[in-house]
């Protein structure tokens, strides 16, 4: 799914959508442009687990990301940040069943330092298997360790 935005520079490679990572009070809620030249992670919200407090899944901010620019998904919150190509290091994901929810670990390296995050979709995400498997498919993340799992079980 390559696709290049008018006035944009960069040209996205893949949009991954529906994220949501766990956090000890809350759940953020994360959208992922893969471009030419980085990852751009850019934050759409959050859900505290509070049920007082439940109220934002990121919909709105969602909506936000579709159409945009990197460099514009990263000035909509100060949360967003990107990652170069050059250090990424693995993209894996395992699709979701009946039971369970899709998994996707993004690790990467700079300046020495290690980082990661796990992510899992969202009940509204659509399978995104096609969108990953392009990624290992695409000369510009050969370095990247990118893999699918897929189960045809329920569990």
């Amino acid at each position: 799914m390559t696709e290049t935005r008018d006035g944009e520079d960069e040209t996205r490679i893949a949009h991954l959508s529906g994220w949501f990572r766990r956090r000890p009070t809350s759940m953020e809620y994360w959208e992922l442009l893969v471009t030419e030249e980085r990852l751009v992670w850019c934050f759409v919200g959050e859900s505290f687990k509070s049920m007082l407090l439940r109220a934002d899944t990121g919909e709105r901010g969602r909506g936000e990301i579709e159409d945009a620019t990197p460099d514009r998904a990263l000035s909509l919150d100060e949360r967003n940040f990107a990652v170069p190509l050059d250090s990424l290091e693995s993209v894996r994901l395992r699709d979701g069943t009946l039971f369970r929810r899709a998994k996707l670990v993004v690790t990467w390296k700079e300046n020495d330092e290690a980082d990661s995050y796990e992510l899992y979709a969202t009940k509204t995400a659509d399978s995104q298997v096609d969108d990953v498997e392009a990624l290992a498919d695409d000369p510009r993340l050969s370095h990247v360790d990118v893999g699918v799992e897929t189960t045809d079980g329920l569990f």
